[in-house]
């Protein structure tokens, strides 16, 4: 049992480590080659990666996300650390999924609440990171389909996996709970910790039930897809609160969030029988 947990810790630290190093050299690559592709020369090139890649513009900074996380899919993949099936696609689990999709949507409101609650904020270097994604043409293609595909093959189907195993079923809540909090701490900020927990705690809930990430990239992407069209089509409210979606009235916002509770409690409740191996 102890080598057992061993070669689970190990293998979990493995996981961790290579995904937070193809998204660190893929990054420094396009950092280094971008001024030299512009004919810059290499001076100029060693001081953007001096600079940690500040210098790149949005459309790079998506390429590089587009292309780290494709390597991450398939080095995990390929590699059998997150094995695929088509198992839980063959059952048809098409009402399932629709209210992941309601339950997600019901979330957001929610849950960006409750971040302004606990007043907490993203570093100024990283809401310039995602809004200069959130702005390029392949903003989409990285943080709306890419990442939730990656993300849920590395920290479900490899880490949690892995940790489900080491516990007996009926404490499987922990295992969800540690690969919530690595989930969290791998986006390197209080603001987006606080968030990616929450989720990270029902995505690790769905893949228990189902054995299957495609849930959680439902989830995921949904969850992914209306942060993007909200930057695109409202901008202003990137620094903004949610108050100001209401124009400032407490009433409509109020009216707002309890819209969304009765969207996502029936979709929970829906979702606590249709969410099987």
């Amino acid at each position: 049992m102890k080598n057992q947990v061993v070669r689970s810790v190990s293998s979990i630290v493995f996981y961790v480590v290579i995904y937070l190093l193809i998204q660190t050299v893929v990054t420094l690559l396009i950092v280094f080659a971008a001024p030299l592709l512009r004919g810059e020369g290499m001076d100029r090139a060693l001081e953007a990666i001096r600079s940690g890649g500040m210098s790149l513009d949005g459309q790079l900074l998506g390429v590089a996300y587009v292309l780290s996380s494709l390597l991450t899919i398939g080095i995990f993949v390929k590699s059998h650390w997150a094995p695929v099936s088509r198992a839980y696609l063959a059952a048809r689990p098409w009402a399932a999924l629709c209210w992941v999709g309601l339950f997600t949507l019901g979330t957001i409101l929610p849950s960006e609440w409750i971040v302004e609650r606990i007043n907490v904020s993203m570093p100024e270097h990283m809401e310039q990171f995602f809004e200069q994604i959130m702005g390029s043409p392949a903003g989409y293609l990285a943080i709306g389909i890419l990442a939730p595909l990656a993300e849920e093959i590395v920290f479900r189907g490899a880490i949690l996996r892995t940790l489900l195993k080491l516990f007996d079923s009926r404490l499987h809540w922990v295992p969800i709970i540690l690969s919530a909090f690595i989930f969290g701490g791998m986006h390197l900020n209080l603001a987006q910790f606080v968030h990616a927990f929450a989720i990270g705690l029902v995505l690790g809930w769905m893949y228990y039930r189902t054995d299957s990430i495609v849930p959680g990239v439902v989830l995921h992407w949904v969850n992914n897809t209306v942060a993007y069209v909200m930057f695109n089509l409202m901008p202003q409210m990137a620094d903004g609160k949610l108050i100001d979606l209401f124009h400032g009235s407490d009433r409509l916002m109020t009216g707002g969030l309890l819209f969304s509770l009765c969207i996502l409690l029936p979709s929970l409740y829906q979702l606590t029988f249709r969410l099987r191996k």
